[in-house]
């Protein structure tokens, strides 16, 4: 007959041992085996077997883990204080490592991450820091990977986040953008008059070349002035080319309310010898444009 008071107890025992001897290990983890103390290896993932009493494990993440380096005072290359914040991402590689080769590897690689921040920072300057994050993340990458790698853990990014300048600086920035911006607009407007001055060069070796198109240039910008002032012109008919010239130095404004004031020629009064008569500029220009067409075929 079974002696079931012996029996239970031995059932009992024997389900305790086996649950401390079976071990399921997900997927992202892995489990380091100490036996009696010594490294026996990495079990994992699924279900493994170990000696309890014996068999000590330590399981490990494989998972991409996250630090959040806190805001911190660094002084960079040029003598700037600026707070800064950056944020870690690194996985275990080898987990066999990340146990044996440090204490505690979470807490390792946060305070790393900081003091590696701020070494690096403090290596380059200001407009640096603002205008090279790519280059300086990825060169904190490199250095904490470098250094943690006999950990077994790989830095996989590092991302500075957000950098607080002083207020001073905040002014210094908007004073330095406003200087780039003038003096854009001043290379802008210098350019500018620099192709007006060669347009004017070439226009007066032509008007060099052709003297008549100079005179002829001259009669359209007076006919243009006359259109928007509503100009007379007394002239001398007997010399072409005198006449046209003198009307142009004779040139009479009409009055806001109307009435037509001619200011006469100061050269003598030579009425008998020298008739005159009004002229629209209008129309010495188009008498000048014929005069340089003959001129042009003989």
């Amino acid at each position: 007959m079974v002696d079931y008071t012996i029996l239970i107890p031995a059932i009992i025992v024997v389900l305790i041992i086996l649950s401390q001897a079976i071990k399921i290990v997900k997927e992202y983890e892995r489990v380091v085996v100490f036996r009696l103390g010594r490294f026996l290896g990495e079990k994992g993932p699924g279900l493994f077997i170990i000696i309890p009493i014996v068999d000590t494990v330590v399981k490990v993440d494989l998972r991409v883990v996250t630090i959040d380096v806190p805001k911190q005072a660094v002084i960079t290359l040029d003598n700037v204080t600026i707070d800064v914040d950056a944020v870690v991402y690194y996985r275990v590689t080898s987990p066999g490592d990340a146990v044996t080769a440090v204490e505690n590897y979470k807490y390792a690689t946060a305070m790393l991450s900081q003091t590696t921040l701020r070494d690096i920072l403090g290596q380059v300057e200001f407009d640096d820091v603002l205008s090279k994050r790519d280059e300086i993340n990825q060169k904190i990458q490199n250095v904490l990977d470098s250094l943690t790698d006999p950990w077994g853990i790989k830095v996989t990014n590092v991302t500075i986040r957000d950098v607080v300048l002083p207020e001073s600086m905040y002014r210094a920035i908007a004073r330095q953008a406003e200087a780039e911006r003038e003096k854009r607009a001043r290379t802008i407007l210098a350019d500018g008059e620099f192709k007006a001055a060669q347009k004017n060069r070439d226009a007066g070796e032509l008007y060099q070349e052709m003297p008549a198109g100079l005179k002829l240039r001259e009669l359209q910008t007076y006919a243009e002035i006359s259109r928007e002032k509503n100009m007379i012109v007394v002239t001398d008919t007997t010399n072409v080319d005198t006449g046209k010239i003198a009307a142009l130095s004779n040139a009479v404004v009409k009055g806001s309310s109307g009435q037509k004031e001619q200011y006469k020629s100061s050269t003598p009064r030579r009425e008998e010898t020298q008739p005159k008569s009004e002229t629209r500029i209008d129309e010495l220009v188009e008498s000048s444009k014929q005069e340089s067409g003959e001129m042009g075929e003989k």
